[in-house]
């Protein structure tokens, strides 16, 4: 087998496409797979980035300095502006953790929700698109975060627009069946890109 080191490949789609789902079926099939979100709360467990964060967002600081998470989503939440400010504050910190974590890994998977809103998917060998129809996507988030119909509208309208990438240069997922369905696709988009790195001599 002609292995290529540290293969990286990203997951990513939408708010309530699925692609932690996509992600939980790829950990079931044993290989490693991380995640952005993760990897950013545990950031935010470390005092030294907390206060940093706190630092430069004071309105969402505590009295002692640390940071009120609630306060901060609350605060980018409808704030362009200081969104894109935490995000490239955090973003650099979560790469650099997920290169840490992963170096010695063959061949790994990364959960990453803003991939081509931040132009990281240069950052990847291959890229999983997971889209699900948008009706789907606004139940399932009512359903997991318990809020209305239209705060889930508000967010996806400010997320990318999946229609504007060239679905040729990915592997492309569609999460509009059974999850036996999505099991089933996406265990065939792993075994293509998986022969794809790791051919037999």
């Amino acid at each position: 087998m002609t292995q290529n080191k540290n293969i990286r490949i990203a997951i990513t789609g939408g708010i309530g496409s699925g692609k932690s789902t996509v992600s939980d079926i790829i950990r079931g099939l044993g290989f490693p797979v991380y995640s952005c979100d993760e990897i950013y709360r545990e950031l935010l467990g470390n005092e030294c980035f907390s206060k940093k964060i706190a630092a430069e967002f004071p309105a969402a600081a505590n009295v002692d300095g640390t940071l009120d998470r609630v306060k901060l989503s609350g605060f980018v939440f409808d704030d362009d502006r200081a969104l894109a400010k935490l995000n490239l504050l955090t973003h650099q910190e979560i790469f650099k953790s997920f290169d840490i974590k992963s170096k010695s890994e063959d061949f790994v998977f990364c959960e990453v929700p803003l991939l081509f809103e931040g132009g990281y998917a240069r950052l990847f060998d291959d890229v999983i698109v997971v889209l699900r129809e948008i009706n789907s996507r606004i139940d399932s988030v009512v359903q997991r975060d318990g809020i209305d119909s239209l705060s889930v509208k508000k967010r996806i309208k400010k997320q990318f627009s999946y229609d504007k990438i060239n679905f040729e240069e990915y592997y492309v997922i569609h999460n509009d069946g059974s999850l036996s369905d999505l099991r089933q696709i996406t265990e065939i988009t792993v075994r293509k890109i998986s022969q794809k790195y790791f051919k037999k001599n």
